[in-house]
């Protein structure tokens, strides 16, 4: 069967279409960004071009293919015998590697000779990213959104949780970019993607999204953690209509405790972390926070941490940012608990147009 090339255009729109999209690039490639969806099948691992690439500096080009031969001719009989002996003819993979080059097309060639409906992505990632890139500078354009405004531990991202429960459009780009969006925010082990997947992974949710029906979205700055938001992003959000979320202090602070919890079982991390704002609230400062949490007065921490300086910086900056945040409707649930914030959800989309 001819294998079929397609631009990364038309593979953005029907990624839904294939039965797998299978990237040929290195393992170490894969894990920076890859297309939505995707599966590893190295045509070559990192530690194989690290092989190659010496034989064709220190030997000679033509060494290095035959030897580049073997290992890509071997590793693509493995992927067939391990996940394509029992694939029906009609079985149709999108595959692609760097730049639409040799690793895809060898893998693409062997497949299509065996009689796989398979299509290549021309250009490869290189092109598909190009398309990420362009299509985030239009496409949060489309939507209208509804921002959850509201001071650290309010509960923004469970209300976002339980309204996506109950059928909303939502885009939580804290979930997106694996981070809780302050300065504790990272959790700890669980690293933040790289750039590149984060904006794909922002591409790929607005277009799995419904343009008639409203997007909730959180009010979030230009970085969340050391993420980058796209831009046409940011001004949309900065731009649309509001929510406003008020919680009671000691709300907040048990919300925190919830949330938060590795950094309650570790005391050493989260003193660790709170070095970060030495060069904000100063030494003296910091130091009395550490020491007062090593003496089990966590919550007391949490509150100063909250009222003197979470607070004072958010205001700051949503009345800045936000045009429509003065306009904003007002939610005051005693609560962050589910099924107080059920209830919140429940409300909002019956009134909200």
């Amino acid at each position: 069967m001819p294998l079929q090339v397609i631009t990364a255009t038309d593979a953005s729109q029907r990624l839904a279409d294939f039965d797998a999209v299978i990237d040929a690039r290195s393992e170490s490639e894969f894990a920076l960004d890859r297309l939505p969806g995707a599966v590893n099948w190295p045509s070559l691992s990192d530690a194989e071009r690290i092989v190659i690439g010496t034989e064709y500096k220190q030997v000679s080009a033509f060494t290095a293919k035959k030897r580049g031969a073997v290992l890509v001719a071997r590793n693509i009989a493995l992927y067939i015998e391990r996940e394509l002996l029992d694939a029906p003819r009609e079985w149709k993979p999108l595959i692609y590697c760097w730049r639409g080059g040799n690793r895809s097309n060898s893998l693409a060639l062997v497949l299509s000779q065996i009689g796989f409906k398979v299509h290549l992505l021309e250009g490869g990632y290189t092109e598909f990213r190009r398309t990420v890139l362009a299509d985030l500078e239009t496409l949060p354009q489309q939507f209208n959104y509804r921002v959850i405004c509201g001071k650290t531990g309010s509960g923004k991202s469970r209300l976002l949780t339980e309204l996506a429960a109950q059928g909303a459009q939502v885009l939580d780009l804290e979930a997106l970019a694996n981070h809780r969006g302050s300065v504790l925010g990272l959790v700890p082990g669980s690293p933040q993607p790289s750039q590149k997947q984060f904006d794909t992974r922002v591409w790929h949710a607005l277009r799995q999204f419904d343009i008639t029906r409203t997007v909730w979205i959180e009010s979030e700055s230009k970085k969340v953690g050391e993420l980058r938001v796209a831009q046409a992003l940011i001004e949309c959000m900065r731009s649309s209509n509001c929510v406003r979320l008020e919680l009671p202090v000691a709300a907040r602070v048990a919300l925190l405790m919830q949330d938060y919890d590795f950094f309650v079982e570790d005391i050493a991390a989260f003193c660790q972390r709170l070095d970060a704002l030495r060069a904000l609230r100063g030494h003296e400062v910091i130091d009395a926070w550490q020491e007062a949490a090593r003496t089990g007065q966590l919550e007391r921490v949490v509150r100063e941490l909250l009222t003197d300086h979470y607070d004072p910086v958010y205001v700051a900056s949503i009345q800045r940012n936000f045009a429509k945040f003065d306009e904003a409707r007002w939610v005051e649930p005693v609560n962050g608990d589910a099924t107080t914030l059920a209830a919140v959800a429940r409300d909002l989309l019956q009134t909200t147009s």
